[in-house]
């Protein structure tokens, strides 16, 4: 393998390993913005782990976090308005990014 192959091989493997990492910090935010919502609708337990599941599933339907914003924003009502739901996921995306460096 010449060095081209191989400098092209690393950079295909970085970016599918990124790629991962971004995918696994969004599941990870949604997972904790979802147990955040739980505890505001009352829920704890595997009912609040339930819930964070359906607000990892919620980010499928569509490009982007806006359909898991939507989810939320309607389970909770006036609990919460979009945009303090907004800054909670970017708060747990932070989160979720500092979790996944100190487990690699």
């Amino acid at each position: 393998m010449s060095t081209f192959d191989e400098r092209e091989s690393a950079f295909e493997n970085k970016f599918a390993h990124d790629a991962e990492m971004v995918f696994k910090a969004d599941a990870r935010a949604n997972k904790l913005l979802g147990l955040w919502a739980a505890e505001l609708l009352g829920k704890t337990g595997a009912d609040a782990d339930a819930y964070a599941l359906e607000v990892i599933k919620a980010d499928f339907e569509e490009a982007g976090h806006d359909d898991v914003i939507r989810k939320v924003a309607a389970d909770l009502g006036d609990k919460a308005t979009d945009d303090e739901i907004r800054a909670k996921r970017a708060t747990c995306l932070a989160t979720a990014k500092t979790q996944l460096f100190e487990e690699h």
